[in-house]
């Protein structure tokens, strides 16, 4: 299945969560949700009993919208994690996490991972100062994440750089704001990775 590319705030709205696709419109409550906080349709409004088939792809599809995946990206992930000795859902969050266009999101350089990814894809990051383009390139504890020198004035990074004071960074990645570079100290753990998703029910759809 190919990366979803139509309206992101419907999706937002089916699966009655916020995934953190809309970035600034979000922090500015605007978002579709907060303002149609039912699904979209002529029947969207009626409560609707959900299998538990349905439950466990509803999670599913959350996580890879979430992080912007493909179905073929999001199971090979999940037939590493699920290789590793440990909790394979706890694990399978972890390698998401690490993913450089989520780790670029996560220490301020973009305000929605959709536009992280665009800045890897268009050469703006340097990984341990080297340029990497690939969005799925897995980054290591205490590698050096910044913005390459000519993209450092960038107004889309700048201003995604200055929201950080209303959004806050999380707790593995240490940011130096005025130079433009963070070091992604460690891999989190799972309860400090604040995500609508239970990756419980995703092992339990794959495992069937």
């Amino acid at each position: 299945m190919a990366r979803y590319r139509g309206p992101v705030e419907r999706l937002e709205r089916r699966l009655g969560v916020d995934l953190g696709l809309k970035g600034e419109r979000r922090l500015a409550g605007k978002s579709a949700l907060e303002k149609r906080p039912y699904a979209p349709g002529q029947h969207g409004q009626r409560r609707t009993k959900i299998s538990e088939y349905g439950l466990q792809l509803q999670e599913k599809q959350k996580a890879k919208f979430m992080y912007g995946v493909s179905e073929k990206q999001f199971r090979a992930l999940y037939k590493e994690a699920n290789s590793k000795d440990g909790n394979t859902g706890s694990i399978l969050i972890q390698l998401l996490e690490q993913r450089l266009d989520n780790v670029v999101y996560r220490m301020g350089f973009a305000t929605t991972r959709a536009s992280a990814r665009q800045f890897v894809n268009h050469g703006h990051v340097l990984v341990d100062g080297k340029r990497v383009d690939i969005p799925s390139f897995r980054v290591k504890a205490g590698q050096k994440i910044e913005i390459r020198e000519k993209s450092k004035t960038n107004p889309q990074i700048l201003r995604a750089i200055e929201l950080t004071n209303q959004t806050g960074m999380v707790e593995w990645v240490d940011m130096d704001k005025e130079k433009l570079f963070g070091i992604f100290s460690r891999i989190p753990e799972r309860e400090e990775i604040a995500i609508p998703v239970e990756e419980r029910l995703i092992v339990e759809l794959y495992s069937k």
